[in-house]
């Protein structure tokens, strides 16, 4: 039997961290001593959201820059509608697979117009940052929407999962990824077991709700397990659980600060520039307000001596 400590990279515990004057989120990635799996850089979970605020519109995260990434927005419930600078606005439902890709740089807005689905905790979500391999990071912005009928889901014994994007157990969909990874949401039922894929060198786990056993070792919600390289874990539900596991082909070392990704330090330093003098244009049908580019000098409660990045 294989000892968990050296089944691990690391166990990730979420913190707390804001998107927006009222939207509170978990924050798994990036971590201060594990930065990425494979070529995801940044991982939100929000919701559920149980107390609505008196005001909604104070859960809207404001048009914001983005270069060098994909962004993954999944929900669980609710909805959002997005609103970007190429003129997009799409409304989110749960069990889509919204991907919009930076590149050389978009601006883009995250609205909850809808008060009748934030009732009863409904809306929850995970947006997740797609690092670009350095060939793409200046690909022109793009954002497609794919339908849950489009993502293959896989059924066995206490098991359902749908391949949100790339490829796993013998899973693919057209979704377009830059690079190799996989990205699932799994459901199990309580005693299910099931192994980790093989086919990516970079796994891990996320546990949304409920909790897992690993190697003896309980589990509970809110944490990502990392595992090492070359080992083959059974996981094992000690009940009612939902995971999204992803990982992939590491891209090497990356520049992350606010909102931005690159490779190049100095392409960081352009892109404050750039979001300062207005050169990433704001959606053009949600272009009455936006996000200031933060005080280099700012340090969230809780966070690094840095702005932290928002969805």
């Amino acid at each position: 039997m294989i000892d968990f400590k050296f089944m691990l990279d690391i166990v990730i515990e979420s913190r707390n961290a804001a998107i927006s004057e009222s939207m509170k989120v978990k924050r798994i990635l990036p971590f201060r001593t594990h930065r990425m799996v494979g070529p995801f850089i940044f991982m939100d979970h929000a919701g559920p959201v149980l107390n609505v605020p008196p005001i909604v519109s104070t859960l809207d995260v404001l048009p914001h820059p983005h270069i060098g990434l994909s962004t993954v927005s999944y929900l669980f419930g609710g909805q959002v509608t997005h609103r970007d600078s190429l003129g997009v606005e799409q409304i989110i439902r749960p069990g889509e697979v919204n991907w919009m890709t930076a590149g050389s740089g978009i601006s883009h807005s995250e609205r909850f117009e809808d008060p009748s689905v934030l009732a009863g905790g409904k809306l929850e979500m995970i947006q997740t940052w797609v690092a670009l391999p350095e060939k793409d990071e200046e690909a022109a912005p793009s954002f497609t929407n794919y339908k849950p009928e489009q993502l293959p889901i896989y059924t066995d014994t206490g098991v359902w999962m749908r391949l949100i994007a790339g490829n796993a157990y013998g899973l693919k969909n057209d979704v377009k990824t830059n690079s190799p990874l996989f990205y699932l949401h799994v459901v199990l039922q309580k005693g299910a077991r099931f192994g980790l894929p093989k086919e990516h060198s970079e796994r891990s786990i996320y546990i949304v709700k409920g909790s897992v056993e690993v190697s003896g070792v309980n589990y509970p919600e809110g944490l990502m397990l990392v595992f090492s390289k070359g080992v083959d874990p059974m996981i094992i539900a000690n009940e009612d659980t939902i995971l999204m596991m992803l990982g992939g082909e590491p891209l090497g070392d990356r520049y992350i600060w606010w909102n931005f990704v690159s490779s190049r330090k100095e392409r960081i330093e352009q892109a404050k520039e750039d979001w300062k003098q207005g050169r990433i244009i704001l959606p053009p049908n949600d272009n009455k307000e936006f996000v200031p580019l933060p005080d280099e000098n700012s340090k969230p409660a809780g966070g690094p001596p840095k702005p932290e990045p928002l969805s």
